[in-house]
Formats: structure tokens, C-alpha cells, sequence
């Protein structure tokens, strides 16, 4: 599936529970952040090594691969409300690093 079709799913899921309401930038951007620190709990105390090793255990990387995937699904709803592409975004913003901080010769 590509990026369209996931923001297509989202959209229908929230239309047929009437979410659309609260499915404003404001809410959506909090709800994004509260996803990504639930993210972030995940590795909060792991060193380093641990943290490159989190995948290993299963019932981790469920939880990793949960909360990526809901990370993931507000911030393509915030997206889809805003009219944002955000392969377009992510594109242009490599871009201007690439400009700012060009890789040593």
C-alpha cells in the first residue's frame, strides 16, 4: 500500500466513528506527540547497545512496531487535514540539509 492508500484507510476510519471533528491540527499534533513519547518510554533507560538490540525480544518489538505505527498514522492525518504531501515534505527538506550540510570532501 503507498502513503495515499494508508491516508485514505485513516481518513475512513475516522469518518465512520465521526472523529473528523476532533481531528484537527491542534489535536492531532498533541496526539503525535504523546505517540512519539510512548515511543521514546520504550528505550528511555537502554544504553546505546541495548537500544540497537530492542528488536530482538518479541514482545519489544511489538510495542516498538505499535507505537511507530501509531506515530505514523497521526502524522499522516495531520498531513491529509493540512494538505501536506509528505514524501513531497521530506524530499524538499532533504534537499535544503544536503545545501546546508554538504558532506565532506
Amino acid at each position: 500500500m503507498d502513503v495515499a492508500g494508508l491516508q485514505r484507510r485513516l481518513a475512513e476510519f475516522a469518518a465512520a466513528r465521526a472523529w473528523q471533528p476532533y481531528h484537527t491540527p491542534k489535536n492531532l499534533v498533541a496526539a503525535l506527540s504523546v505517540e512519539a513519547s510512548e515511543l521514546v518510554e520504550i528505550f528511555q533507560w537502554s544504553t546505546p547497545e541495548e537500544s540497537m538490540r530492542v528488536m530482538a525480544d518479541p514482545d519489544t518489538a511489538h510495542r516498538v512496531r505499535d507505537e511507530v505505527a501509531d506515530v505514523l498514522a497521526y502524522l499522516l492525518r495531520l498531513c491529509d487535514v493540512l494538505g501536506i504531501d509528505p514524501l513531497a515534505a521530506l524530499d524538499a527538506k532533504i534537499d535544503r540539509n544536503e545545501r546546508r550540510f554538504p558532506a565532506p570532501e
